[in-house]
């Protein structure tokens, strides 16, 4: 067998374990490594780049909205959990505890950040007096903690990486006008940025955040068919500012307590990325976040290497100065072929090939990792032709996947159609809901799915509950999810 060959047959088919061939692309691609703490992993530059580049996606709209960064400690006391009860029990079995310090233990307790609700509730408190203070708009990039029973990379870790978002507001309408601006943030770099398409809806009251009024989501289709939400935004009311006594000087000359949002996305979207795009060759990533967005491979016997290699690190120069993210791989000890399969394994959107017949026709080729398209260029165009073959790659990938969603979609009127279609196929099913936890639950007991969200746009309004044939009140999205 081939050095090429063994080299990819390295990675598990989807179809023979989705799980396992995870697994070995990011760690094959180095996007990560185990660390020596159950459930936490180390992100290696490439993994992390992938993360800056959608930190950066992020934060121009949350500038461009209003919102400033702050950061905030990840210690927090006891007694602000128990404030709000509800919270509390939400994130209770997920918390670890600091009971002792410099030798001595410490008169309360102190959580590990799992989120910061209570943190920022506190210190709004302190600072909001009146009206004019008002809206409070801030964001946080931070890491936080939830001891995870069973995790997977990216997805679901013990300590992961995030962006919380917590703002303050006058009125009612203000807050709930906050919170769906932000979820249409979420939209916006979910599609256009990583080029993953979504379910938008509201999750049903069992599914929301702790303590939340209303939890709104993103729900992604991967590839083995599970669901990864990919962000949320929740109206929290003003649950929190009594709890907090947040309270502000209205223009009424009335003491009022402010209506409180917070939201958030995470490095889950990393692992939801991965699984959406990939194939047995391993990443597939969208040129807006891929690290690398194109490898320039030079190509030709010993005798033209020089030549080649002078005229590649010009158009190198050329693509650098652009702005496109470009590396050149001219190590003479492996062949073209091995470098072939080694960047489409790491998902580089767009590879460039030279050549000594190149040079002499002022021209290069190049092939997209999606489409496999080969494309032969002018050396004069070459700018002009990459970014549009980036923005095609970009483009495709994300009708690819949504091509994948529709096909994955099904419409079920009963429990035990549910039941049917999640043992012989994969996907989201769209299925009718009384409104009743009971309902709710036996559908996970028989099905093993969950209520994704009660979508805003359903591609079909149902009648009747599946469980119980009741009237239906809402229309849900039902899927496995990781």
């Amino acid at each position: 067998m081939s050095k090429d060959k063994q080299f990819v047959s390295e990675i598990t088919p989807q179809g023979e374990d989705f799980s396992r061939w995870y697994i070995d692309v990011i760690k094959k691609a180095e996007l990560m490594d185990y660390s020596p703490v159950r459930g936490c992993i180390v992100f290696r530059p490439d993994g992390f780049e992938i993360w800056e580049h959608i930190k950066d996606a992020m934060d121009v709209r949350f500038r461009e909205t209003g919102h400033r960064n702050a950061y905030f400690p990840m210690f927090i006391p006891e007694s602000f959990f128990q404030k709000e009860k509800e919270h509390v029990e939400g994130f209770n079995p997920e918390l670890p505890w600091v009971t002792e310090a410099g030798g001595e233990k410490l008169e309360e307790r102190l959580a590990i950040r799992p989120t910061s609700e209570t943190m920022i509730g506190h210190m709004y408190s302190k600072w909001i007096q009146s009206y004019r203070d008002l809206p409070v708009l801030i964001n946080q990039w931070a890491n936080v903690v939830r001891w995870e029973k069973r995790t997977l990379p990216f997805l679901r870790t013990s300590e992961f990486l995030w962006q919380e978002g917590h703002t303050a507001h006058e009125t009612e309408e203000e807050a709930r006008e906050e919170t769906m601006k932000m979820l249409e943030v979420y939209r916006e770099v979910i599609q256009d940025v990583l080029a993953i398409p979504v379910v938008v809806g509201e999750k049903t009251p069992s599914e929301r955040f702790a303590g939340a009024v209303n939890t709104y989501s993103l729900e992604a289709m991967m590839r083995d068919g599970r669901a990864v939400q990919a962000g949320t935004s929740h109206y929290l009311g003003t649950k929190f500012s009594v709890a907090f006594d947040i309270k502000y000087l209205s223009r009424d000359n009335a003491l009022e307590y402010v209506h409180t949002t917070s939201w958030g996305t995470s490095t889950r979207l990393i692992g939801a990325l991965i699984m959406v795009h990939g194939d047995d060759r391993g990443l597939a990533l969208p040129p807006k976040v891929a690290p690398t967005q194109v490898i320039m491979i030079p190509i030709g016997p010993p005798k033209t290497r020089d030549v080649v290699l002078a005229r590649t690190d010009e158009l190198y120069a050329e693509l650098k100065k652009a702005g496109v993210r470009v590396k050149v791989d001219d190590r003479s000890d492996v062949s073209p072929g091995w470098k072939f399969n080694e960047y489409e394994m790491r998902g580089v959107p767009v590879r460039l090939e030279l050549g000594p017949r190149d040079m002499e026709n002022g021209v290069c080729v190049l092939v997209s990792r999606i489409s496999g398209e080969k494309k032969v260029v002018q050396q004069s165009d070459l700018v002009e032709e990459i970014n549009a073959m980036l923005a095609q790659v970009q483009q495709e990938m994300y009708e690819r996947a949504k091509s994948f969603m529709q096909d994955n979609f099904y419409s079920v009127d009963t429990l035990d159609e549910m039941k049917a279609l999640m043992e012989e196929k994969r996907g989201f099913t769209i299925a009718g809901w009384c409104g009743s936890t009971e309902c709710e639950d036996k559908v996970k007991e028989v099905t093993g799915a969950t209520s994704r969200n009660i979508p805003f746009k359903p591609s079909e309004e149902k009648s009747i509950c599946l469980c119980c044939g009741q009237p239906a009140k809402h229309t849900v999205v039902f899927a496995r999810a990781y």
